[in-house]
């Protein structure tokens, strides 16, 4: 154990060298993170082995890294700023999740001769956004506007849709080929449940993490609370809060996932994280913020590198039709879903141009989902179980590389990122 996560510390500063290597080609630095999982996984190096990917440890890591990736969306959804764009996020969501779903099921149906049953298994996977490879692109790059603003959100309602969709299809395959009748209250329990576990924890953080500085000392001082800067003791006060409430919820999590339910932990870092941040105020959310911004951002390298470690450089050689319809009506879908979603709910001109390229990475979502995908058809249509195995995979690696590039480009084209020219004019002018 120890062994292994010396080497995983040290697979994430040779992570982080790479991709501020690919961040000097002006590439995201997530490209790296991706290239340094694939070079190291067990395709190539072999370094990051399955005896590390399958130890307890790393799947408690993962859990917690869940978690983080999570808190990063769940700080964004602010009750009084929904409520102003909330029917649009849905709006939006909705149709891009729908129409790339129908435009995979389709195409398969069509192009590659497939029955039905199995272009919905396609559809259904195609549906899912991976939401760390765009948030570390908004991270990196501190892009602002309507398109990450709308991203953010966006993130958790497509995950959940995602699931809904998914389990509700491989339910029904699958029960059309044994005859078994589809149970959507263990559905919208692997919902239900991980969002539950979060806003409970996240009631109880919120209690404890509150601000309790007395109001009459910064009177006295002259200041007002938001010019008070959280000092070293308040901070490590923070950190070993937060530690203990993320420890709890990845516990209960993880007891809920082996005895109970399989559940998402992405979901519990969302709840947990938006019931603080509506529970304590801006000015003390930030202060919260400050001190695990950092921790999140390694979480968001290791998340990666996890999700390269599995990728097969050498199916980028083999990729085939199949490969080629998926990526390309998925691509076409969300983006098409995303333009009508916005279209239809009034969303800024930008956000239905260019929030469709940023929804294009899911390969970790992907590869879960076919992985639960083959262990349900193998018995009942092996052949098709290997075709979706084979075709989910070679298209993961393709378009992981492809997406993350095309994420970046969605933020720099609406203007939310700046670029060195825009760095020059704003010192001219400054």
């Amino acid at each position: 154990m120890i062994k292994g996560i010396i080497l995983l510390a040290i697979f994430t500063v040779i992570g982080l060298i790479v991709g501020k290597l690919v961040s000097k080609l002006q590439l995201p630095s997530i490209l790296g993170w991706l290239l340094t999982g694939m070079v190291i996984g067990p395709h190539a190096l072999n370094w990051m082995n399955s005896s590390i990917m399958d130890a307890e440890w790393f799947h408690v890591l993962s859990n917690i890294g869940e978690v983080l990736v999570g808190m990063l969306i769940g700080t964004e959804l602010i009750l009084e700023e929904l409520k102003k764009s909330g029917k649009q996020i849905v709006t939006i969501c909705f149709f891009e999740g729908m129409i790339a779903f129908i435009f995979v099921a389709v195409a398969f149906f069509i192009f590659a001769d497939v029955p039905i049953s199995i272009a919905l298994v396609f559809g259904a996977i195609a549906l899912a956004t991976a939401p760390a490879p765009s948030l570390s692109i908004v991270k990196e790059y501190n892009a602002k506007g309507p398109v990450s603003k709308t991203l953010i959100p966006l993130a958790a309602l497509d995950d959940v849709l995602a699931l809904f969709v998914f389990f509700l299809v491989i339910g029904v395959v699958s029960g059309a080929m044994t005859g078994e009748k589809v149970n959507i209250i263990s559905i919208l329990m692997m919902i239900i449940l991980p969002l539950a576990i979060g806003a409970v924890t996240g009631i109880i953080g919120a209690k404890i993490l509150q601000n309790k500085k007395p109001k009459e000392v910064t009177a006295f001082a002259g200041i007002t609370e938001g010019q008070i800067s959280c000092n070293e003791k308040s901070k490590l006060e923070i950190l070993l809060k937060l530690t203990l409430l993320i420890a709890i919820t990845v516990i209960v999590g993880r007891y809920v996932n082996d005895n109970i339910l399989s559940i998402n932990l992405l979901l519990s870092g969302i709840s947990f994280s938006a019931i603080i941040a509506n529970m304590v105020g801006k000015e003390r959310l930030h202060e919260i913020m400050e001190v695990v911004n950092p921790i999140i951002g390694i979480a968001l390298v290791i998340m990666v590198i996890n999700l390269g470690a599995p990728l097969d450089y050498n199916l980028i050689f083999g990729a085939g039709l199949l490969t080629a319809i998926y990526i390309i009506a998925r691509g076409v879908g969300k983006i098409l879903g995303a333009y009508t979603g916005g279209k239809l709910s009034k969303a800024d001109d930008k956000v239905c141009k260019y929030l469709g390229l940023s929804l294009l990475p899911h390969s970790g979502v992907s590869l879960i989902f076919t992985g639960i995908a083959v262990t349900t058809l193998t018995p009942l249509v092996p052949e098709y179980a290997t075709m979706i195995q084979g075709t989910i995979a070679a298209a993961a690696v393709i378009n992981e590389i492809i997406a993350v590039f095309l994420a970046k480009q969605a933020f720099k084209m609406a203007g939310e990122i700046k670029t060195n020219k825009d760095l020059d004019t704003e010192n001219v002018t400054n």
